[in-house]
């Protein structure tokens, strides 16, 4: 897949858990999950918003564009 998830990165940067993350934005701890390894299909603006606001970062911080070969 060309879009790489780097929601692990920005956790260790901001010193937070996965399950942290989920019960501040109230979200299950396996929709994080699936979104961490980016296998969800979509990601709705509210939960953007939240991860967003609970990090305090960009969501270009959050996601990549990788060019395929």
């Amino acid at each position: 897949m060309a879009i790489v998830v780097n929601l692990d990165v920005m956790l260790a940067k901001r010193k937070m858990t996965s399950q942290e993350l989920a019960n501040r934005v109230g979200m299950t701890q396996a929709n994080l999950s699936i979104l961490k390894t980016g296998k969800a299909r979509a990601v709705r603006m509210s939960t953007m918003d939240a991860i967003c606001r609970e990090l305090d970062c960009q969501p270009g911080d959050l996601f990549e564009y990788v060019k395929e070969e």
